[in-house]
């Protein structure tokens, strides 16, 4: 590719995923709300919302490795166009439907779509040499941050005037998109018919091998899924606990998910790397978990709105742990496995982000009809405060059993 062509692409790849996940993050707010109009109580407005979040990471799961495959075979332009294109169309039929079941199947649609985030971050591969890939890929990965900080607000704001105009404002963000890429956006990976597309290469479930490799940073790992899981957990239910208990909308909901992501990048972006120099990697996961142990709890037990903030910005060492664990697991793994490693991580994530709405919305749908002062109405919230407790006990077992994984790290990058 050209220098011109190549300079061409990487502004558009960056543009791309950051409309795509202020797309995402734009519906956040109103999604759980928009159900309650198909649904007849709160309990199956919690289950169905549950169904709607489970379709769209398991569509999105499944997909991901085919469009891979696809735009090595058929080039990357083609099939980003047509993701954009296709989740385009998911948020305006979302903005028209009346209906839930057309609801479940736009949402499997929308999964599906949205795995093209993979090939963007493919497409960053071909586009930059190895010395600068790296950093180009830490751009990418801040443009999911800096989406998922701007959508939730900015959804917030526009479902406080109308419920269904985030949805429409999605839409016209990914049409924008899909014509600035028609204009612009070069291909960076010539059609290749000889690539062949495999059962064993469409398996999403092909990396989870890796565990019979993990060996010694096997338990560490499972101390990562259980804290996703609790998170996970803990970001199914937060839009329809806050509706239920304090009353709270789009906007304030939105408020509080741009508070959430603030907070994640001032730690990730540049907190981090002071807490690893002064307290090592050890010291910030166990007292990462230890803090979003006490703070999900709290989630549930706050009788006013305004004292979760207080909650999320006291809890501001949680976000530093998983990452600080990631790193450890990556020191730690055999140099020969550090990809299938992480894939492995990865694919055990994804399916922890599959289990959390299940497990987070069956339990909400359990206590909605109780006044919205008791107690038990934040039962999803203690269930993410006991998973994080256990996954601090497996951290922690880990680190006595592994003393030479506690490093005092001032080479890891800003941001993850």
């Amino acid at each position: 590719m050209s220098r011109a062509k190549r300079q061409a692409g990487v502004p558009f790849i960056m543009v791309t995923a950051l409309l795509d996940i202020i797309g995402i993050g734009l519906i956040i707010p109103v999604l759980p709300i928009l159900v309650g109009e198909f649904t007849s109580g709160r309990d199956t407005q919690a289950y169905s919302y549950g169904v709607l979040i489970v379709a769209f990471g398991l569509a999105q799961f499944l997909c991901a490795p085919l469009l891979g495959a696809l735009s090595d075979r058929y080039g990357r332009r083609p099939v980003l166009l047509l993701g954009i294109a296709g989740l385009g169309i998911t948020f305006l039929v979302t903005g028209l439907t009346n209906s839930l079941a057309v609801l479940v199947a736009i949402r499997l649609l929308g999964g599906a779509m949205s795995a093209n985030l993979a090939v963007a971050q493919a497409y960053v591969a071909d586009i930059t040499t190895p010395e600068n890939r790296t950093q180009s890929l830490g751009k990418l990965g801040a443009m999911f941050g800096l989406g998922f900080v701007l959508g939730p607000m900015l959804g917030g704001l526009l479902g406080h005037l109308d419920l269904r105009l985030p949805f429409f404002a999605a839409a016209g963000m990914c049409a924008v998109n899909w014509l600035y890429g028609l204009l612009v956006l070069p291909e960076s990976h010539a059609p290749d018919p000889n690539a062949a597309i495999s059962l064993a290469r469409l398996n999403p479930f092909s990396a989870l091998s890796g565990l019979a490799r993990l060996k010694g940073v096997g338990p560490l790992v499972f101390a990562i899924v259980g804290a996703n899981l609790a998170q996970f957990l803990l970001q199914s239910t937060w839009v329809l606990f806050t509706g239920f208990r304090f009353g709270w909308g789009p906007r304030e909901n939105g408020i509080s998910l741009f508070v959430v992501g603030l907070v994640a990048i001032v730690v990730q972006g540049g907190l981090l790397r002071i807490l690893l120099k002064s307290m090592g990697e050890r010291k910030v996961v166990t007292a990462g978990l230890l803090s979003g142990t006490f703070a999900f709890a709290c989630y549930g037990l706050v009788p006013q709105g305004w004292m979760l903030y207080c909650v999320i910005v006291a809890n501001f060492l949680a976000f530093a742990s998983t990452v600080s664990m990631q790193g450890i697991v990556s020191k730690a793994a055999d140099p020969r496995a550090q990809g299938r490693t992480m894939a492995t991580l990865t694919s055990l994530t994804s399916i922890a982000g599959m289990v959390a709405p299940l497990l987070g919305t069956f339990l909400l749908g359990q206590v909605t009809d109780l006044p919205r002062d008791d107690l038990r109405v934040g039962a999803p919230f203690f269930a993410s405060s006991f998973i994080e407790l256990v996954s601090c006990a497996i951290a922690m077992w880990y680190f006595a059993r592994h003393p030479a994984a506690e490093q005092r790290d001032t080479s890891l990058p800003a941001s993850p």
